[in-house]
């Protein structure tokens, strides 16, 4: 899931005194309007950073390195505690109330009052007992924030870096047996994952089951020790590394390796929904709302589903007529996943065509945006560790300080696989004006709110903004060639689908295979792709209704707009009322863009 970001950590003294000032704000308010604000501000700080202490990983994604030194504490008293911790911020936050707040204030606190709510209603269900999957875990992972992708974000400048990676490499071990315990207590309630996505992890460990300390993924910081370290203490650091992973990593993973294969295993699930857990069917309800910030039935997100499916499938039929081809849609679909034409087969030449397209995008940007962000983004291939088991790419954030740019990450493992029609569709999602455009922009609003929300993560909007974004290739220089044009399609087909597929797994009762299938039927997405997919809706439910609930949303506050203002309808002035609230729930996107035309409205009937 993507992560909330922050900026580089402050100096310990500042910390203090404004974790001394918040706890006073807190006990002793001011009086009257400005008091609310204050005691509000003062909550916010705290329990933000009470999340930065809780998940030390967290804090390192951000730029916060005061924890770098370790783990979270996933023991079942401090998830209980946290938990708790959250109900009591909850009611502090509801019981001060938003009277008396400007309008910028009360969005603020409708925002962080609504991930507080989140937070509280999922926990009754215990998502933290299915604590492995084959996305993000102790042995892998497609976000930085899992195991020795951690690496990947951290910083590995000064002597002090390095003794911090050692120090987390130390506790590895405890981080494994507590991981091992919660799934021990998953088995007892019956809060298993599905053993059709736990058989993906067996190669997955093996992979991290190294003979040479060397060849280990969470040994790759020390080989390349910048030259500004003297010699001495890299030849120390290289020593004790190798020593933390030789005696605590390696044991670690040959420990949970037998509790995965002999005890968990044989104890998941046949079934691969989630209503066929304990409570599941009410947990997946509840987890549609976590991610959508919208409240609709499974049946009814069904039934969107089917209807954007049936709509785009037009619009690809009617490119298919226009390239000319005689054969049925299915012959269309396989000559997409096989004509060499259409692949790399050298992994850099991928990495390659993926920076041409990106690089070629940014010039464009300024006629549909009139503010763009100052920090620059790169492309990265997917380490391999992770890339068999991933989808097609991702997006790493920057570091909101700027000391640490966005990624863009791109996955070159089976370039035969990885077709060009896609390329430009995902780097609009993925990069610019998709992921890096809209989250630089969340990050460099400094000043203005609160860093809980600064670094929110509502996956309607951040998703529903990329996959949006995807629509605006064409005025960026985009999809000129009909199967880009396809291709995008192809995304926006993909991300109906899902619509489909994901509550027909979770609520529907629906088999693997029958969601491989269906998925098969409506895009030419290569098969490896397709399975990678369905497998990450059963491990993530909900999750990926957020991408077209988003953007439906996204789509039709435009066209209200277009309706509402008609020729003074301007594209840019939109896409800033969009942007500048950064992520936040559907519902307050909804009701900025309505006081955004309530304002121009008002100005335009002013006499002038």
């Amino acid at each position: 899931m993507t992560r909330k970001l922050l900026a580089a950590a402050r100096a310990a003294t500042t910390i203090a005194a404004s974790m001394l000032a918040a706890t006073m704000a807190l006990a002793a308010p001011p009086a009257g309007a400005p008091a609310t604000k204050a005691r509000l501000d003062a909550l916010y700080e705290a329990e933000w950073q009470r999340w930065l202490r809780e998940d030390p990983t967290l804090a390192t994604s951000v730029g916060d390195h005061r924890y770098d030194d370790r783990w979270p504490d996933l023991s079942p008293a401090a998830l209980e505690r946290s938990a708790a911790l959250d109900r009591r911020a909850l009611a502090r936050i509801t019981s001060i109330g938003s009277a008396g707040l400007s309008a910028a204030d009360r969005t603020t606190y409708d925002v962080v009052r609504t991930e507080f709510e989140r937070r509280v209603a999922v926990a009754p269900f215990k998502p933290y007992l299915y604590a492995i999957s084959h996305l993000g875990s102790l042995q892998s992972a497609t976000s930085p924030q899992s195991a020795n992708e951690i690496a990947e974000i951290a910083p590995f400048a000064t002597v002090t870096d390095y003794d911090h990676w050692i120090a987390r490499l130390r506790g590895f071990g405890a981080l494994t047996d507590q991981v091992t315990e919660l799934l021990r207590i998953g088995i007892r309630e019956g809060r298993t994952q599905p053993r059709a996505i736990m058989e993906r992890i067996e190669p997955q460990l093996a992979a991290q089951r190294v003979a040479d300390p060397d060849e280990s993924p969470f040994y790759s910081p020390f080989k390349h020790i910048p030259e500004s370290v003297p010699p001495a203490e890299r030849a120390r650091l290289r020593a004790q590394g190798r020593a933390a992973i030789e005696t605590v990593v390696l044991p670690a993973f040959a420990r949970f390796q037998r509790f995965f294969e002999e005890t968990y295993l044989p104890s998941c699930r046949d079934t691969i929904g989630i209503s066929a857990t304990p409570d599941g069917a009410a947990y997946y309800r509840q987890l549609i709302a976590y991610h959508t910030t919208v409240r609709r039935t499974p049946e009814q997100i069904h039934d969107v589903g089917l209807a954007e499916v049936a709509r785009i499938r037009a619009e690809m039929d009617r490119v298919i007529e226009q390239v000319g081809f005689t054969g049925s849609f299915r012959d269309f679909a396989h000559m997409l996943r096989t004509d060499p034409k259409f692949f790399y087969t050298d992994p850099q030449d991928l990495l390659h065509g993926y920076m041409v397209i990106a690089k070629g995008i940014d010039p464009n940007l300024v006629k549909l945006f009139g503010r763009l962000p100052r920090t620059p983004y790169g492309v990265r291939p997917v380490p391999q560790t992770s890339a068999p088991n991933t989808t097609t790419a991702y997006y790493q954030p920057l570091a909101s300080d700027g000391s640490r740019a966005g990624y863009y990450y791109v996955n070159l493992y089976q370039p035969e696989a990885r077709p060009k029609w896609e390329m430009e569709v995902l780097t609009a999602h993925e990069a610019v004006p998709g992921h890096h455009l809209q989250i630089a922009l969340q990050y460099e609003n400094a000043g203005h709110v609160p860093m809980i929300r600064r670094m929110a993560d509502f996956t309607a909007y951040v998703e529903g903004w990329a996959l949006y974004a995807e629509s605006l290739g064409a005025d960026l220089g985009l999809y000129t060639d009909p199967y880009q044009r396809f291709g995008q399609l192809t995304y926006d087909m993909w991300r109906a689908v899902r619509l489909v597929v994901d509550t027909g797994i979770h609520a529907q009762g629906w088999s693997r295979q029958q969601a491989i299938d269906y998925f098969m039927a409506n895009a030419p997405k290569s098969e490896l792709d397709i399975t990678n997919e369905i497998d990450r809706y059963i491990a993530w439910p909900g999750q990926a209704l957020a991408y077209k609930t988003g953007q439906l949303e996204i789509l039709e506050l435009r066209e209200r707009a277009r309706r509402a203002l008609g020729p003074s309808f301007d594209i840019r002035e939109f896409h800033d009322v969009v942007l500048a609230t950064g992520a936040v729930p559907l519902p307050i996107l909804e009701r900025t863009v309505d006081r955004w035309l309530a304002e121009k409205r008002a100005a335009a009937a002013a006499p002038h």
